[in-house]
């Protein structure tokens, strides 16, 4: 009865996986502009890659979280809000 686990561990992966590219995507693209700011704000601090990319990733995926909760636009405002005030994580909803 391993198999429900894989798939979770599976759709966790992709779905991790893809908010890091999306990151990725924002920090070459330099849009937002917080995004890149943030990114090298932490990088000069000596957080390493992989660890600003997650704490990014998390951000985002808050957002994404409330837009399908809430059901409502993507909040730029709050977003980039919340990637400034990186390395601390804003509050998941309860």
């Amino acid at each position: 009865m391993s198999e429900p686990t894989d798939i979770d561990n599976d759709e966790e992966e992709f779905a991790e996986s893809t908010l890091i590219q999306a990151i990725e995507n924002q920090i070459e693209s330099d849009n937002p502009p917080a995004a890149k700011a943030t990114f090298n704000k932490l990088t000069l601090v000596g957080y390493e890659r992989e660890d600003i990319l997650n704490m990014m990733a998390h951000v985002l995926a808050v957002e994404i979280d409330a837009i399908l909760e809430e059901d409502r636009a993507f909040n730029t405002e709050w977003y980039e809000a919340a990637l400034r005030a990186l390395p601390e994580l804003p509050p998941e909803k309860q």
